[in-house]
């Protein structure tokens, strides 16, 4: 059984290291955004150096990374491993494809911050859990200006949800806070940088009107 986690790990983090907004920056725009702007591989990087087209289409797709690496799971749990407990699974297969989509091995383990991926399995492992976070990280992001922000307040806000929400989970026969603590503690340390420029006043903001 213990096979069947590693090999849910494994495929995870394979297809969070599927990187869309480099293949697509290559595709449109003909250089890999990580050269540009942030040198970040996500959605935001993309919109600055990019475009709005391939931004949002960026961001669906890293979106869907999240909520294919879930599915996956609950099929291995169906068609292969029935003895496997199906939470473990959905959590592994939710942390590593985060990982994955952060340290691409097609990409030199160079990549984003996770954080719409991250959306993508909050959203099928709770769509109310994740429905809450995105409301909440749009109005901060609304608020500030700051992508940043947003990310960091909504991925500290799972794992408190996850104390009071305790029902409607994809498998809910295993304690969500460790891994809601965990999922905020890997995107909150990928925006260290950013925290950093938060606390200098020097941070990129957004703008609405462009």
């Amino acid at each position: 059984m213990v096979a069947t986690y590693i090999l849910m790990a494994v495929i995870a983090y394979a297809i969070g290291s599927v990187n869309f907004s480099v293949i697509l920056s290559k595709r449109i725009a003909g250089f890999d955004v990580r050269e540009r702007g942030s040198g970040n591989a996500g959605t935001t990087n993309m919109l600055r150096s990019v475009g709005k087209g391939a931004a949002v289409l960026t961001l669906l797709l890293d979106i869907l990374k999240g909520l294919v690496a879930i599915l996956v799971a609950k099929f291995i749990v169906a068609k292969i491993a029935s003895g496997a407990n199906e939470a473990i699974l959905v959590q592994l297969a939710g942390f590593f494809v985060v990982v994955g989509h952060t340290f691409p091995m097609f990409f030199g383990f160079k990549g984003g911050k996770g954080v719409a991926t991250s959306l993508g399995v909050l959203l099928i492992i709770n769509p109310e859990i994740g429905g809450i976070c995105l409301v909440f990280a749009l109005l901060e992001m609304a608020l500030t200006r700051m992508v940043s922000v947003g990310s960091i307040n909504a991925a500290l806000l799972f794992p408190v949800l996850t104390i009071f929400i305790k029902y409607n989970y994809i498998a809910d026969d295993y304690n969500y806070i460790i891994f809601g603590i965990a999922m905020a503690a890997f995107v909150i340390f990928n925006h260290r940088s950013n925290l950093k420029r938060i606390y200098n006043g020097t941070e990129n903001r957004i703008s609405f009107k462009k």
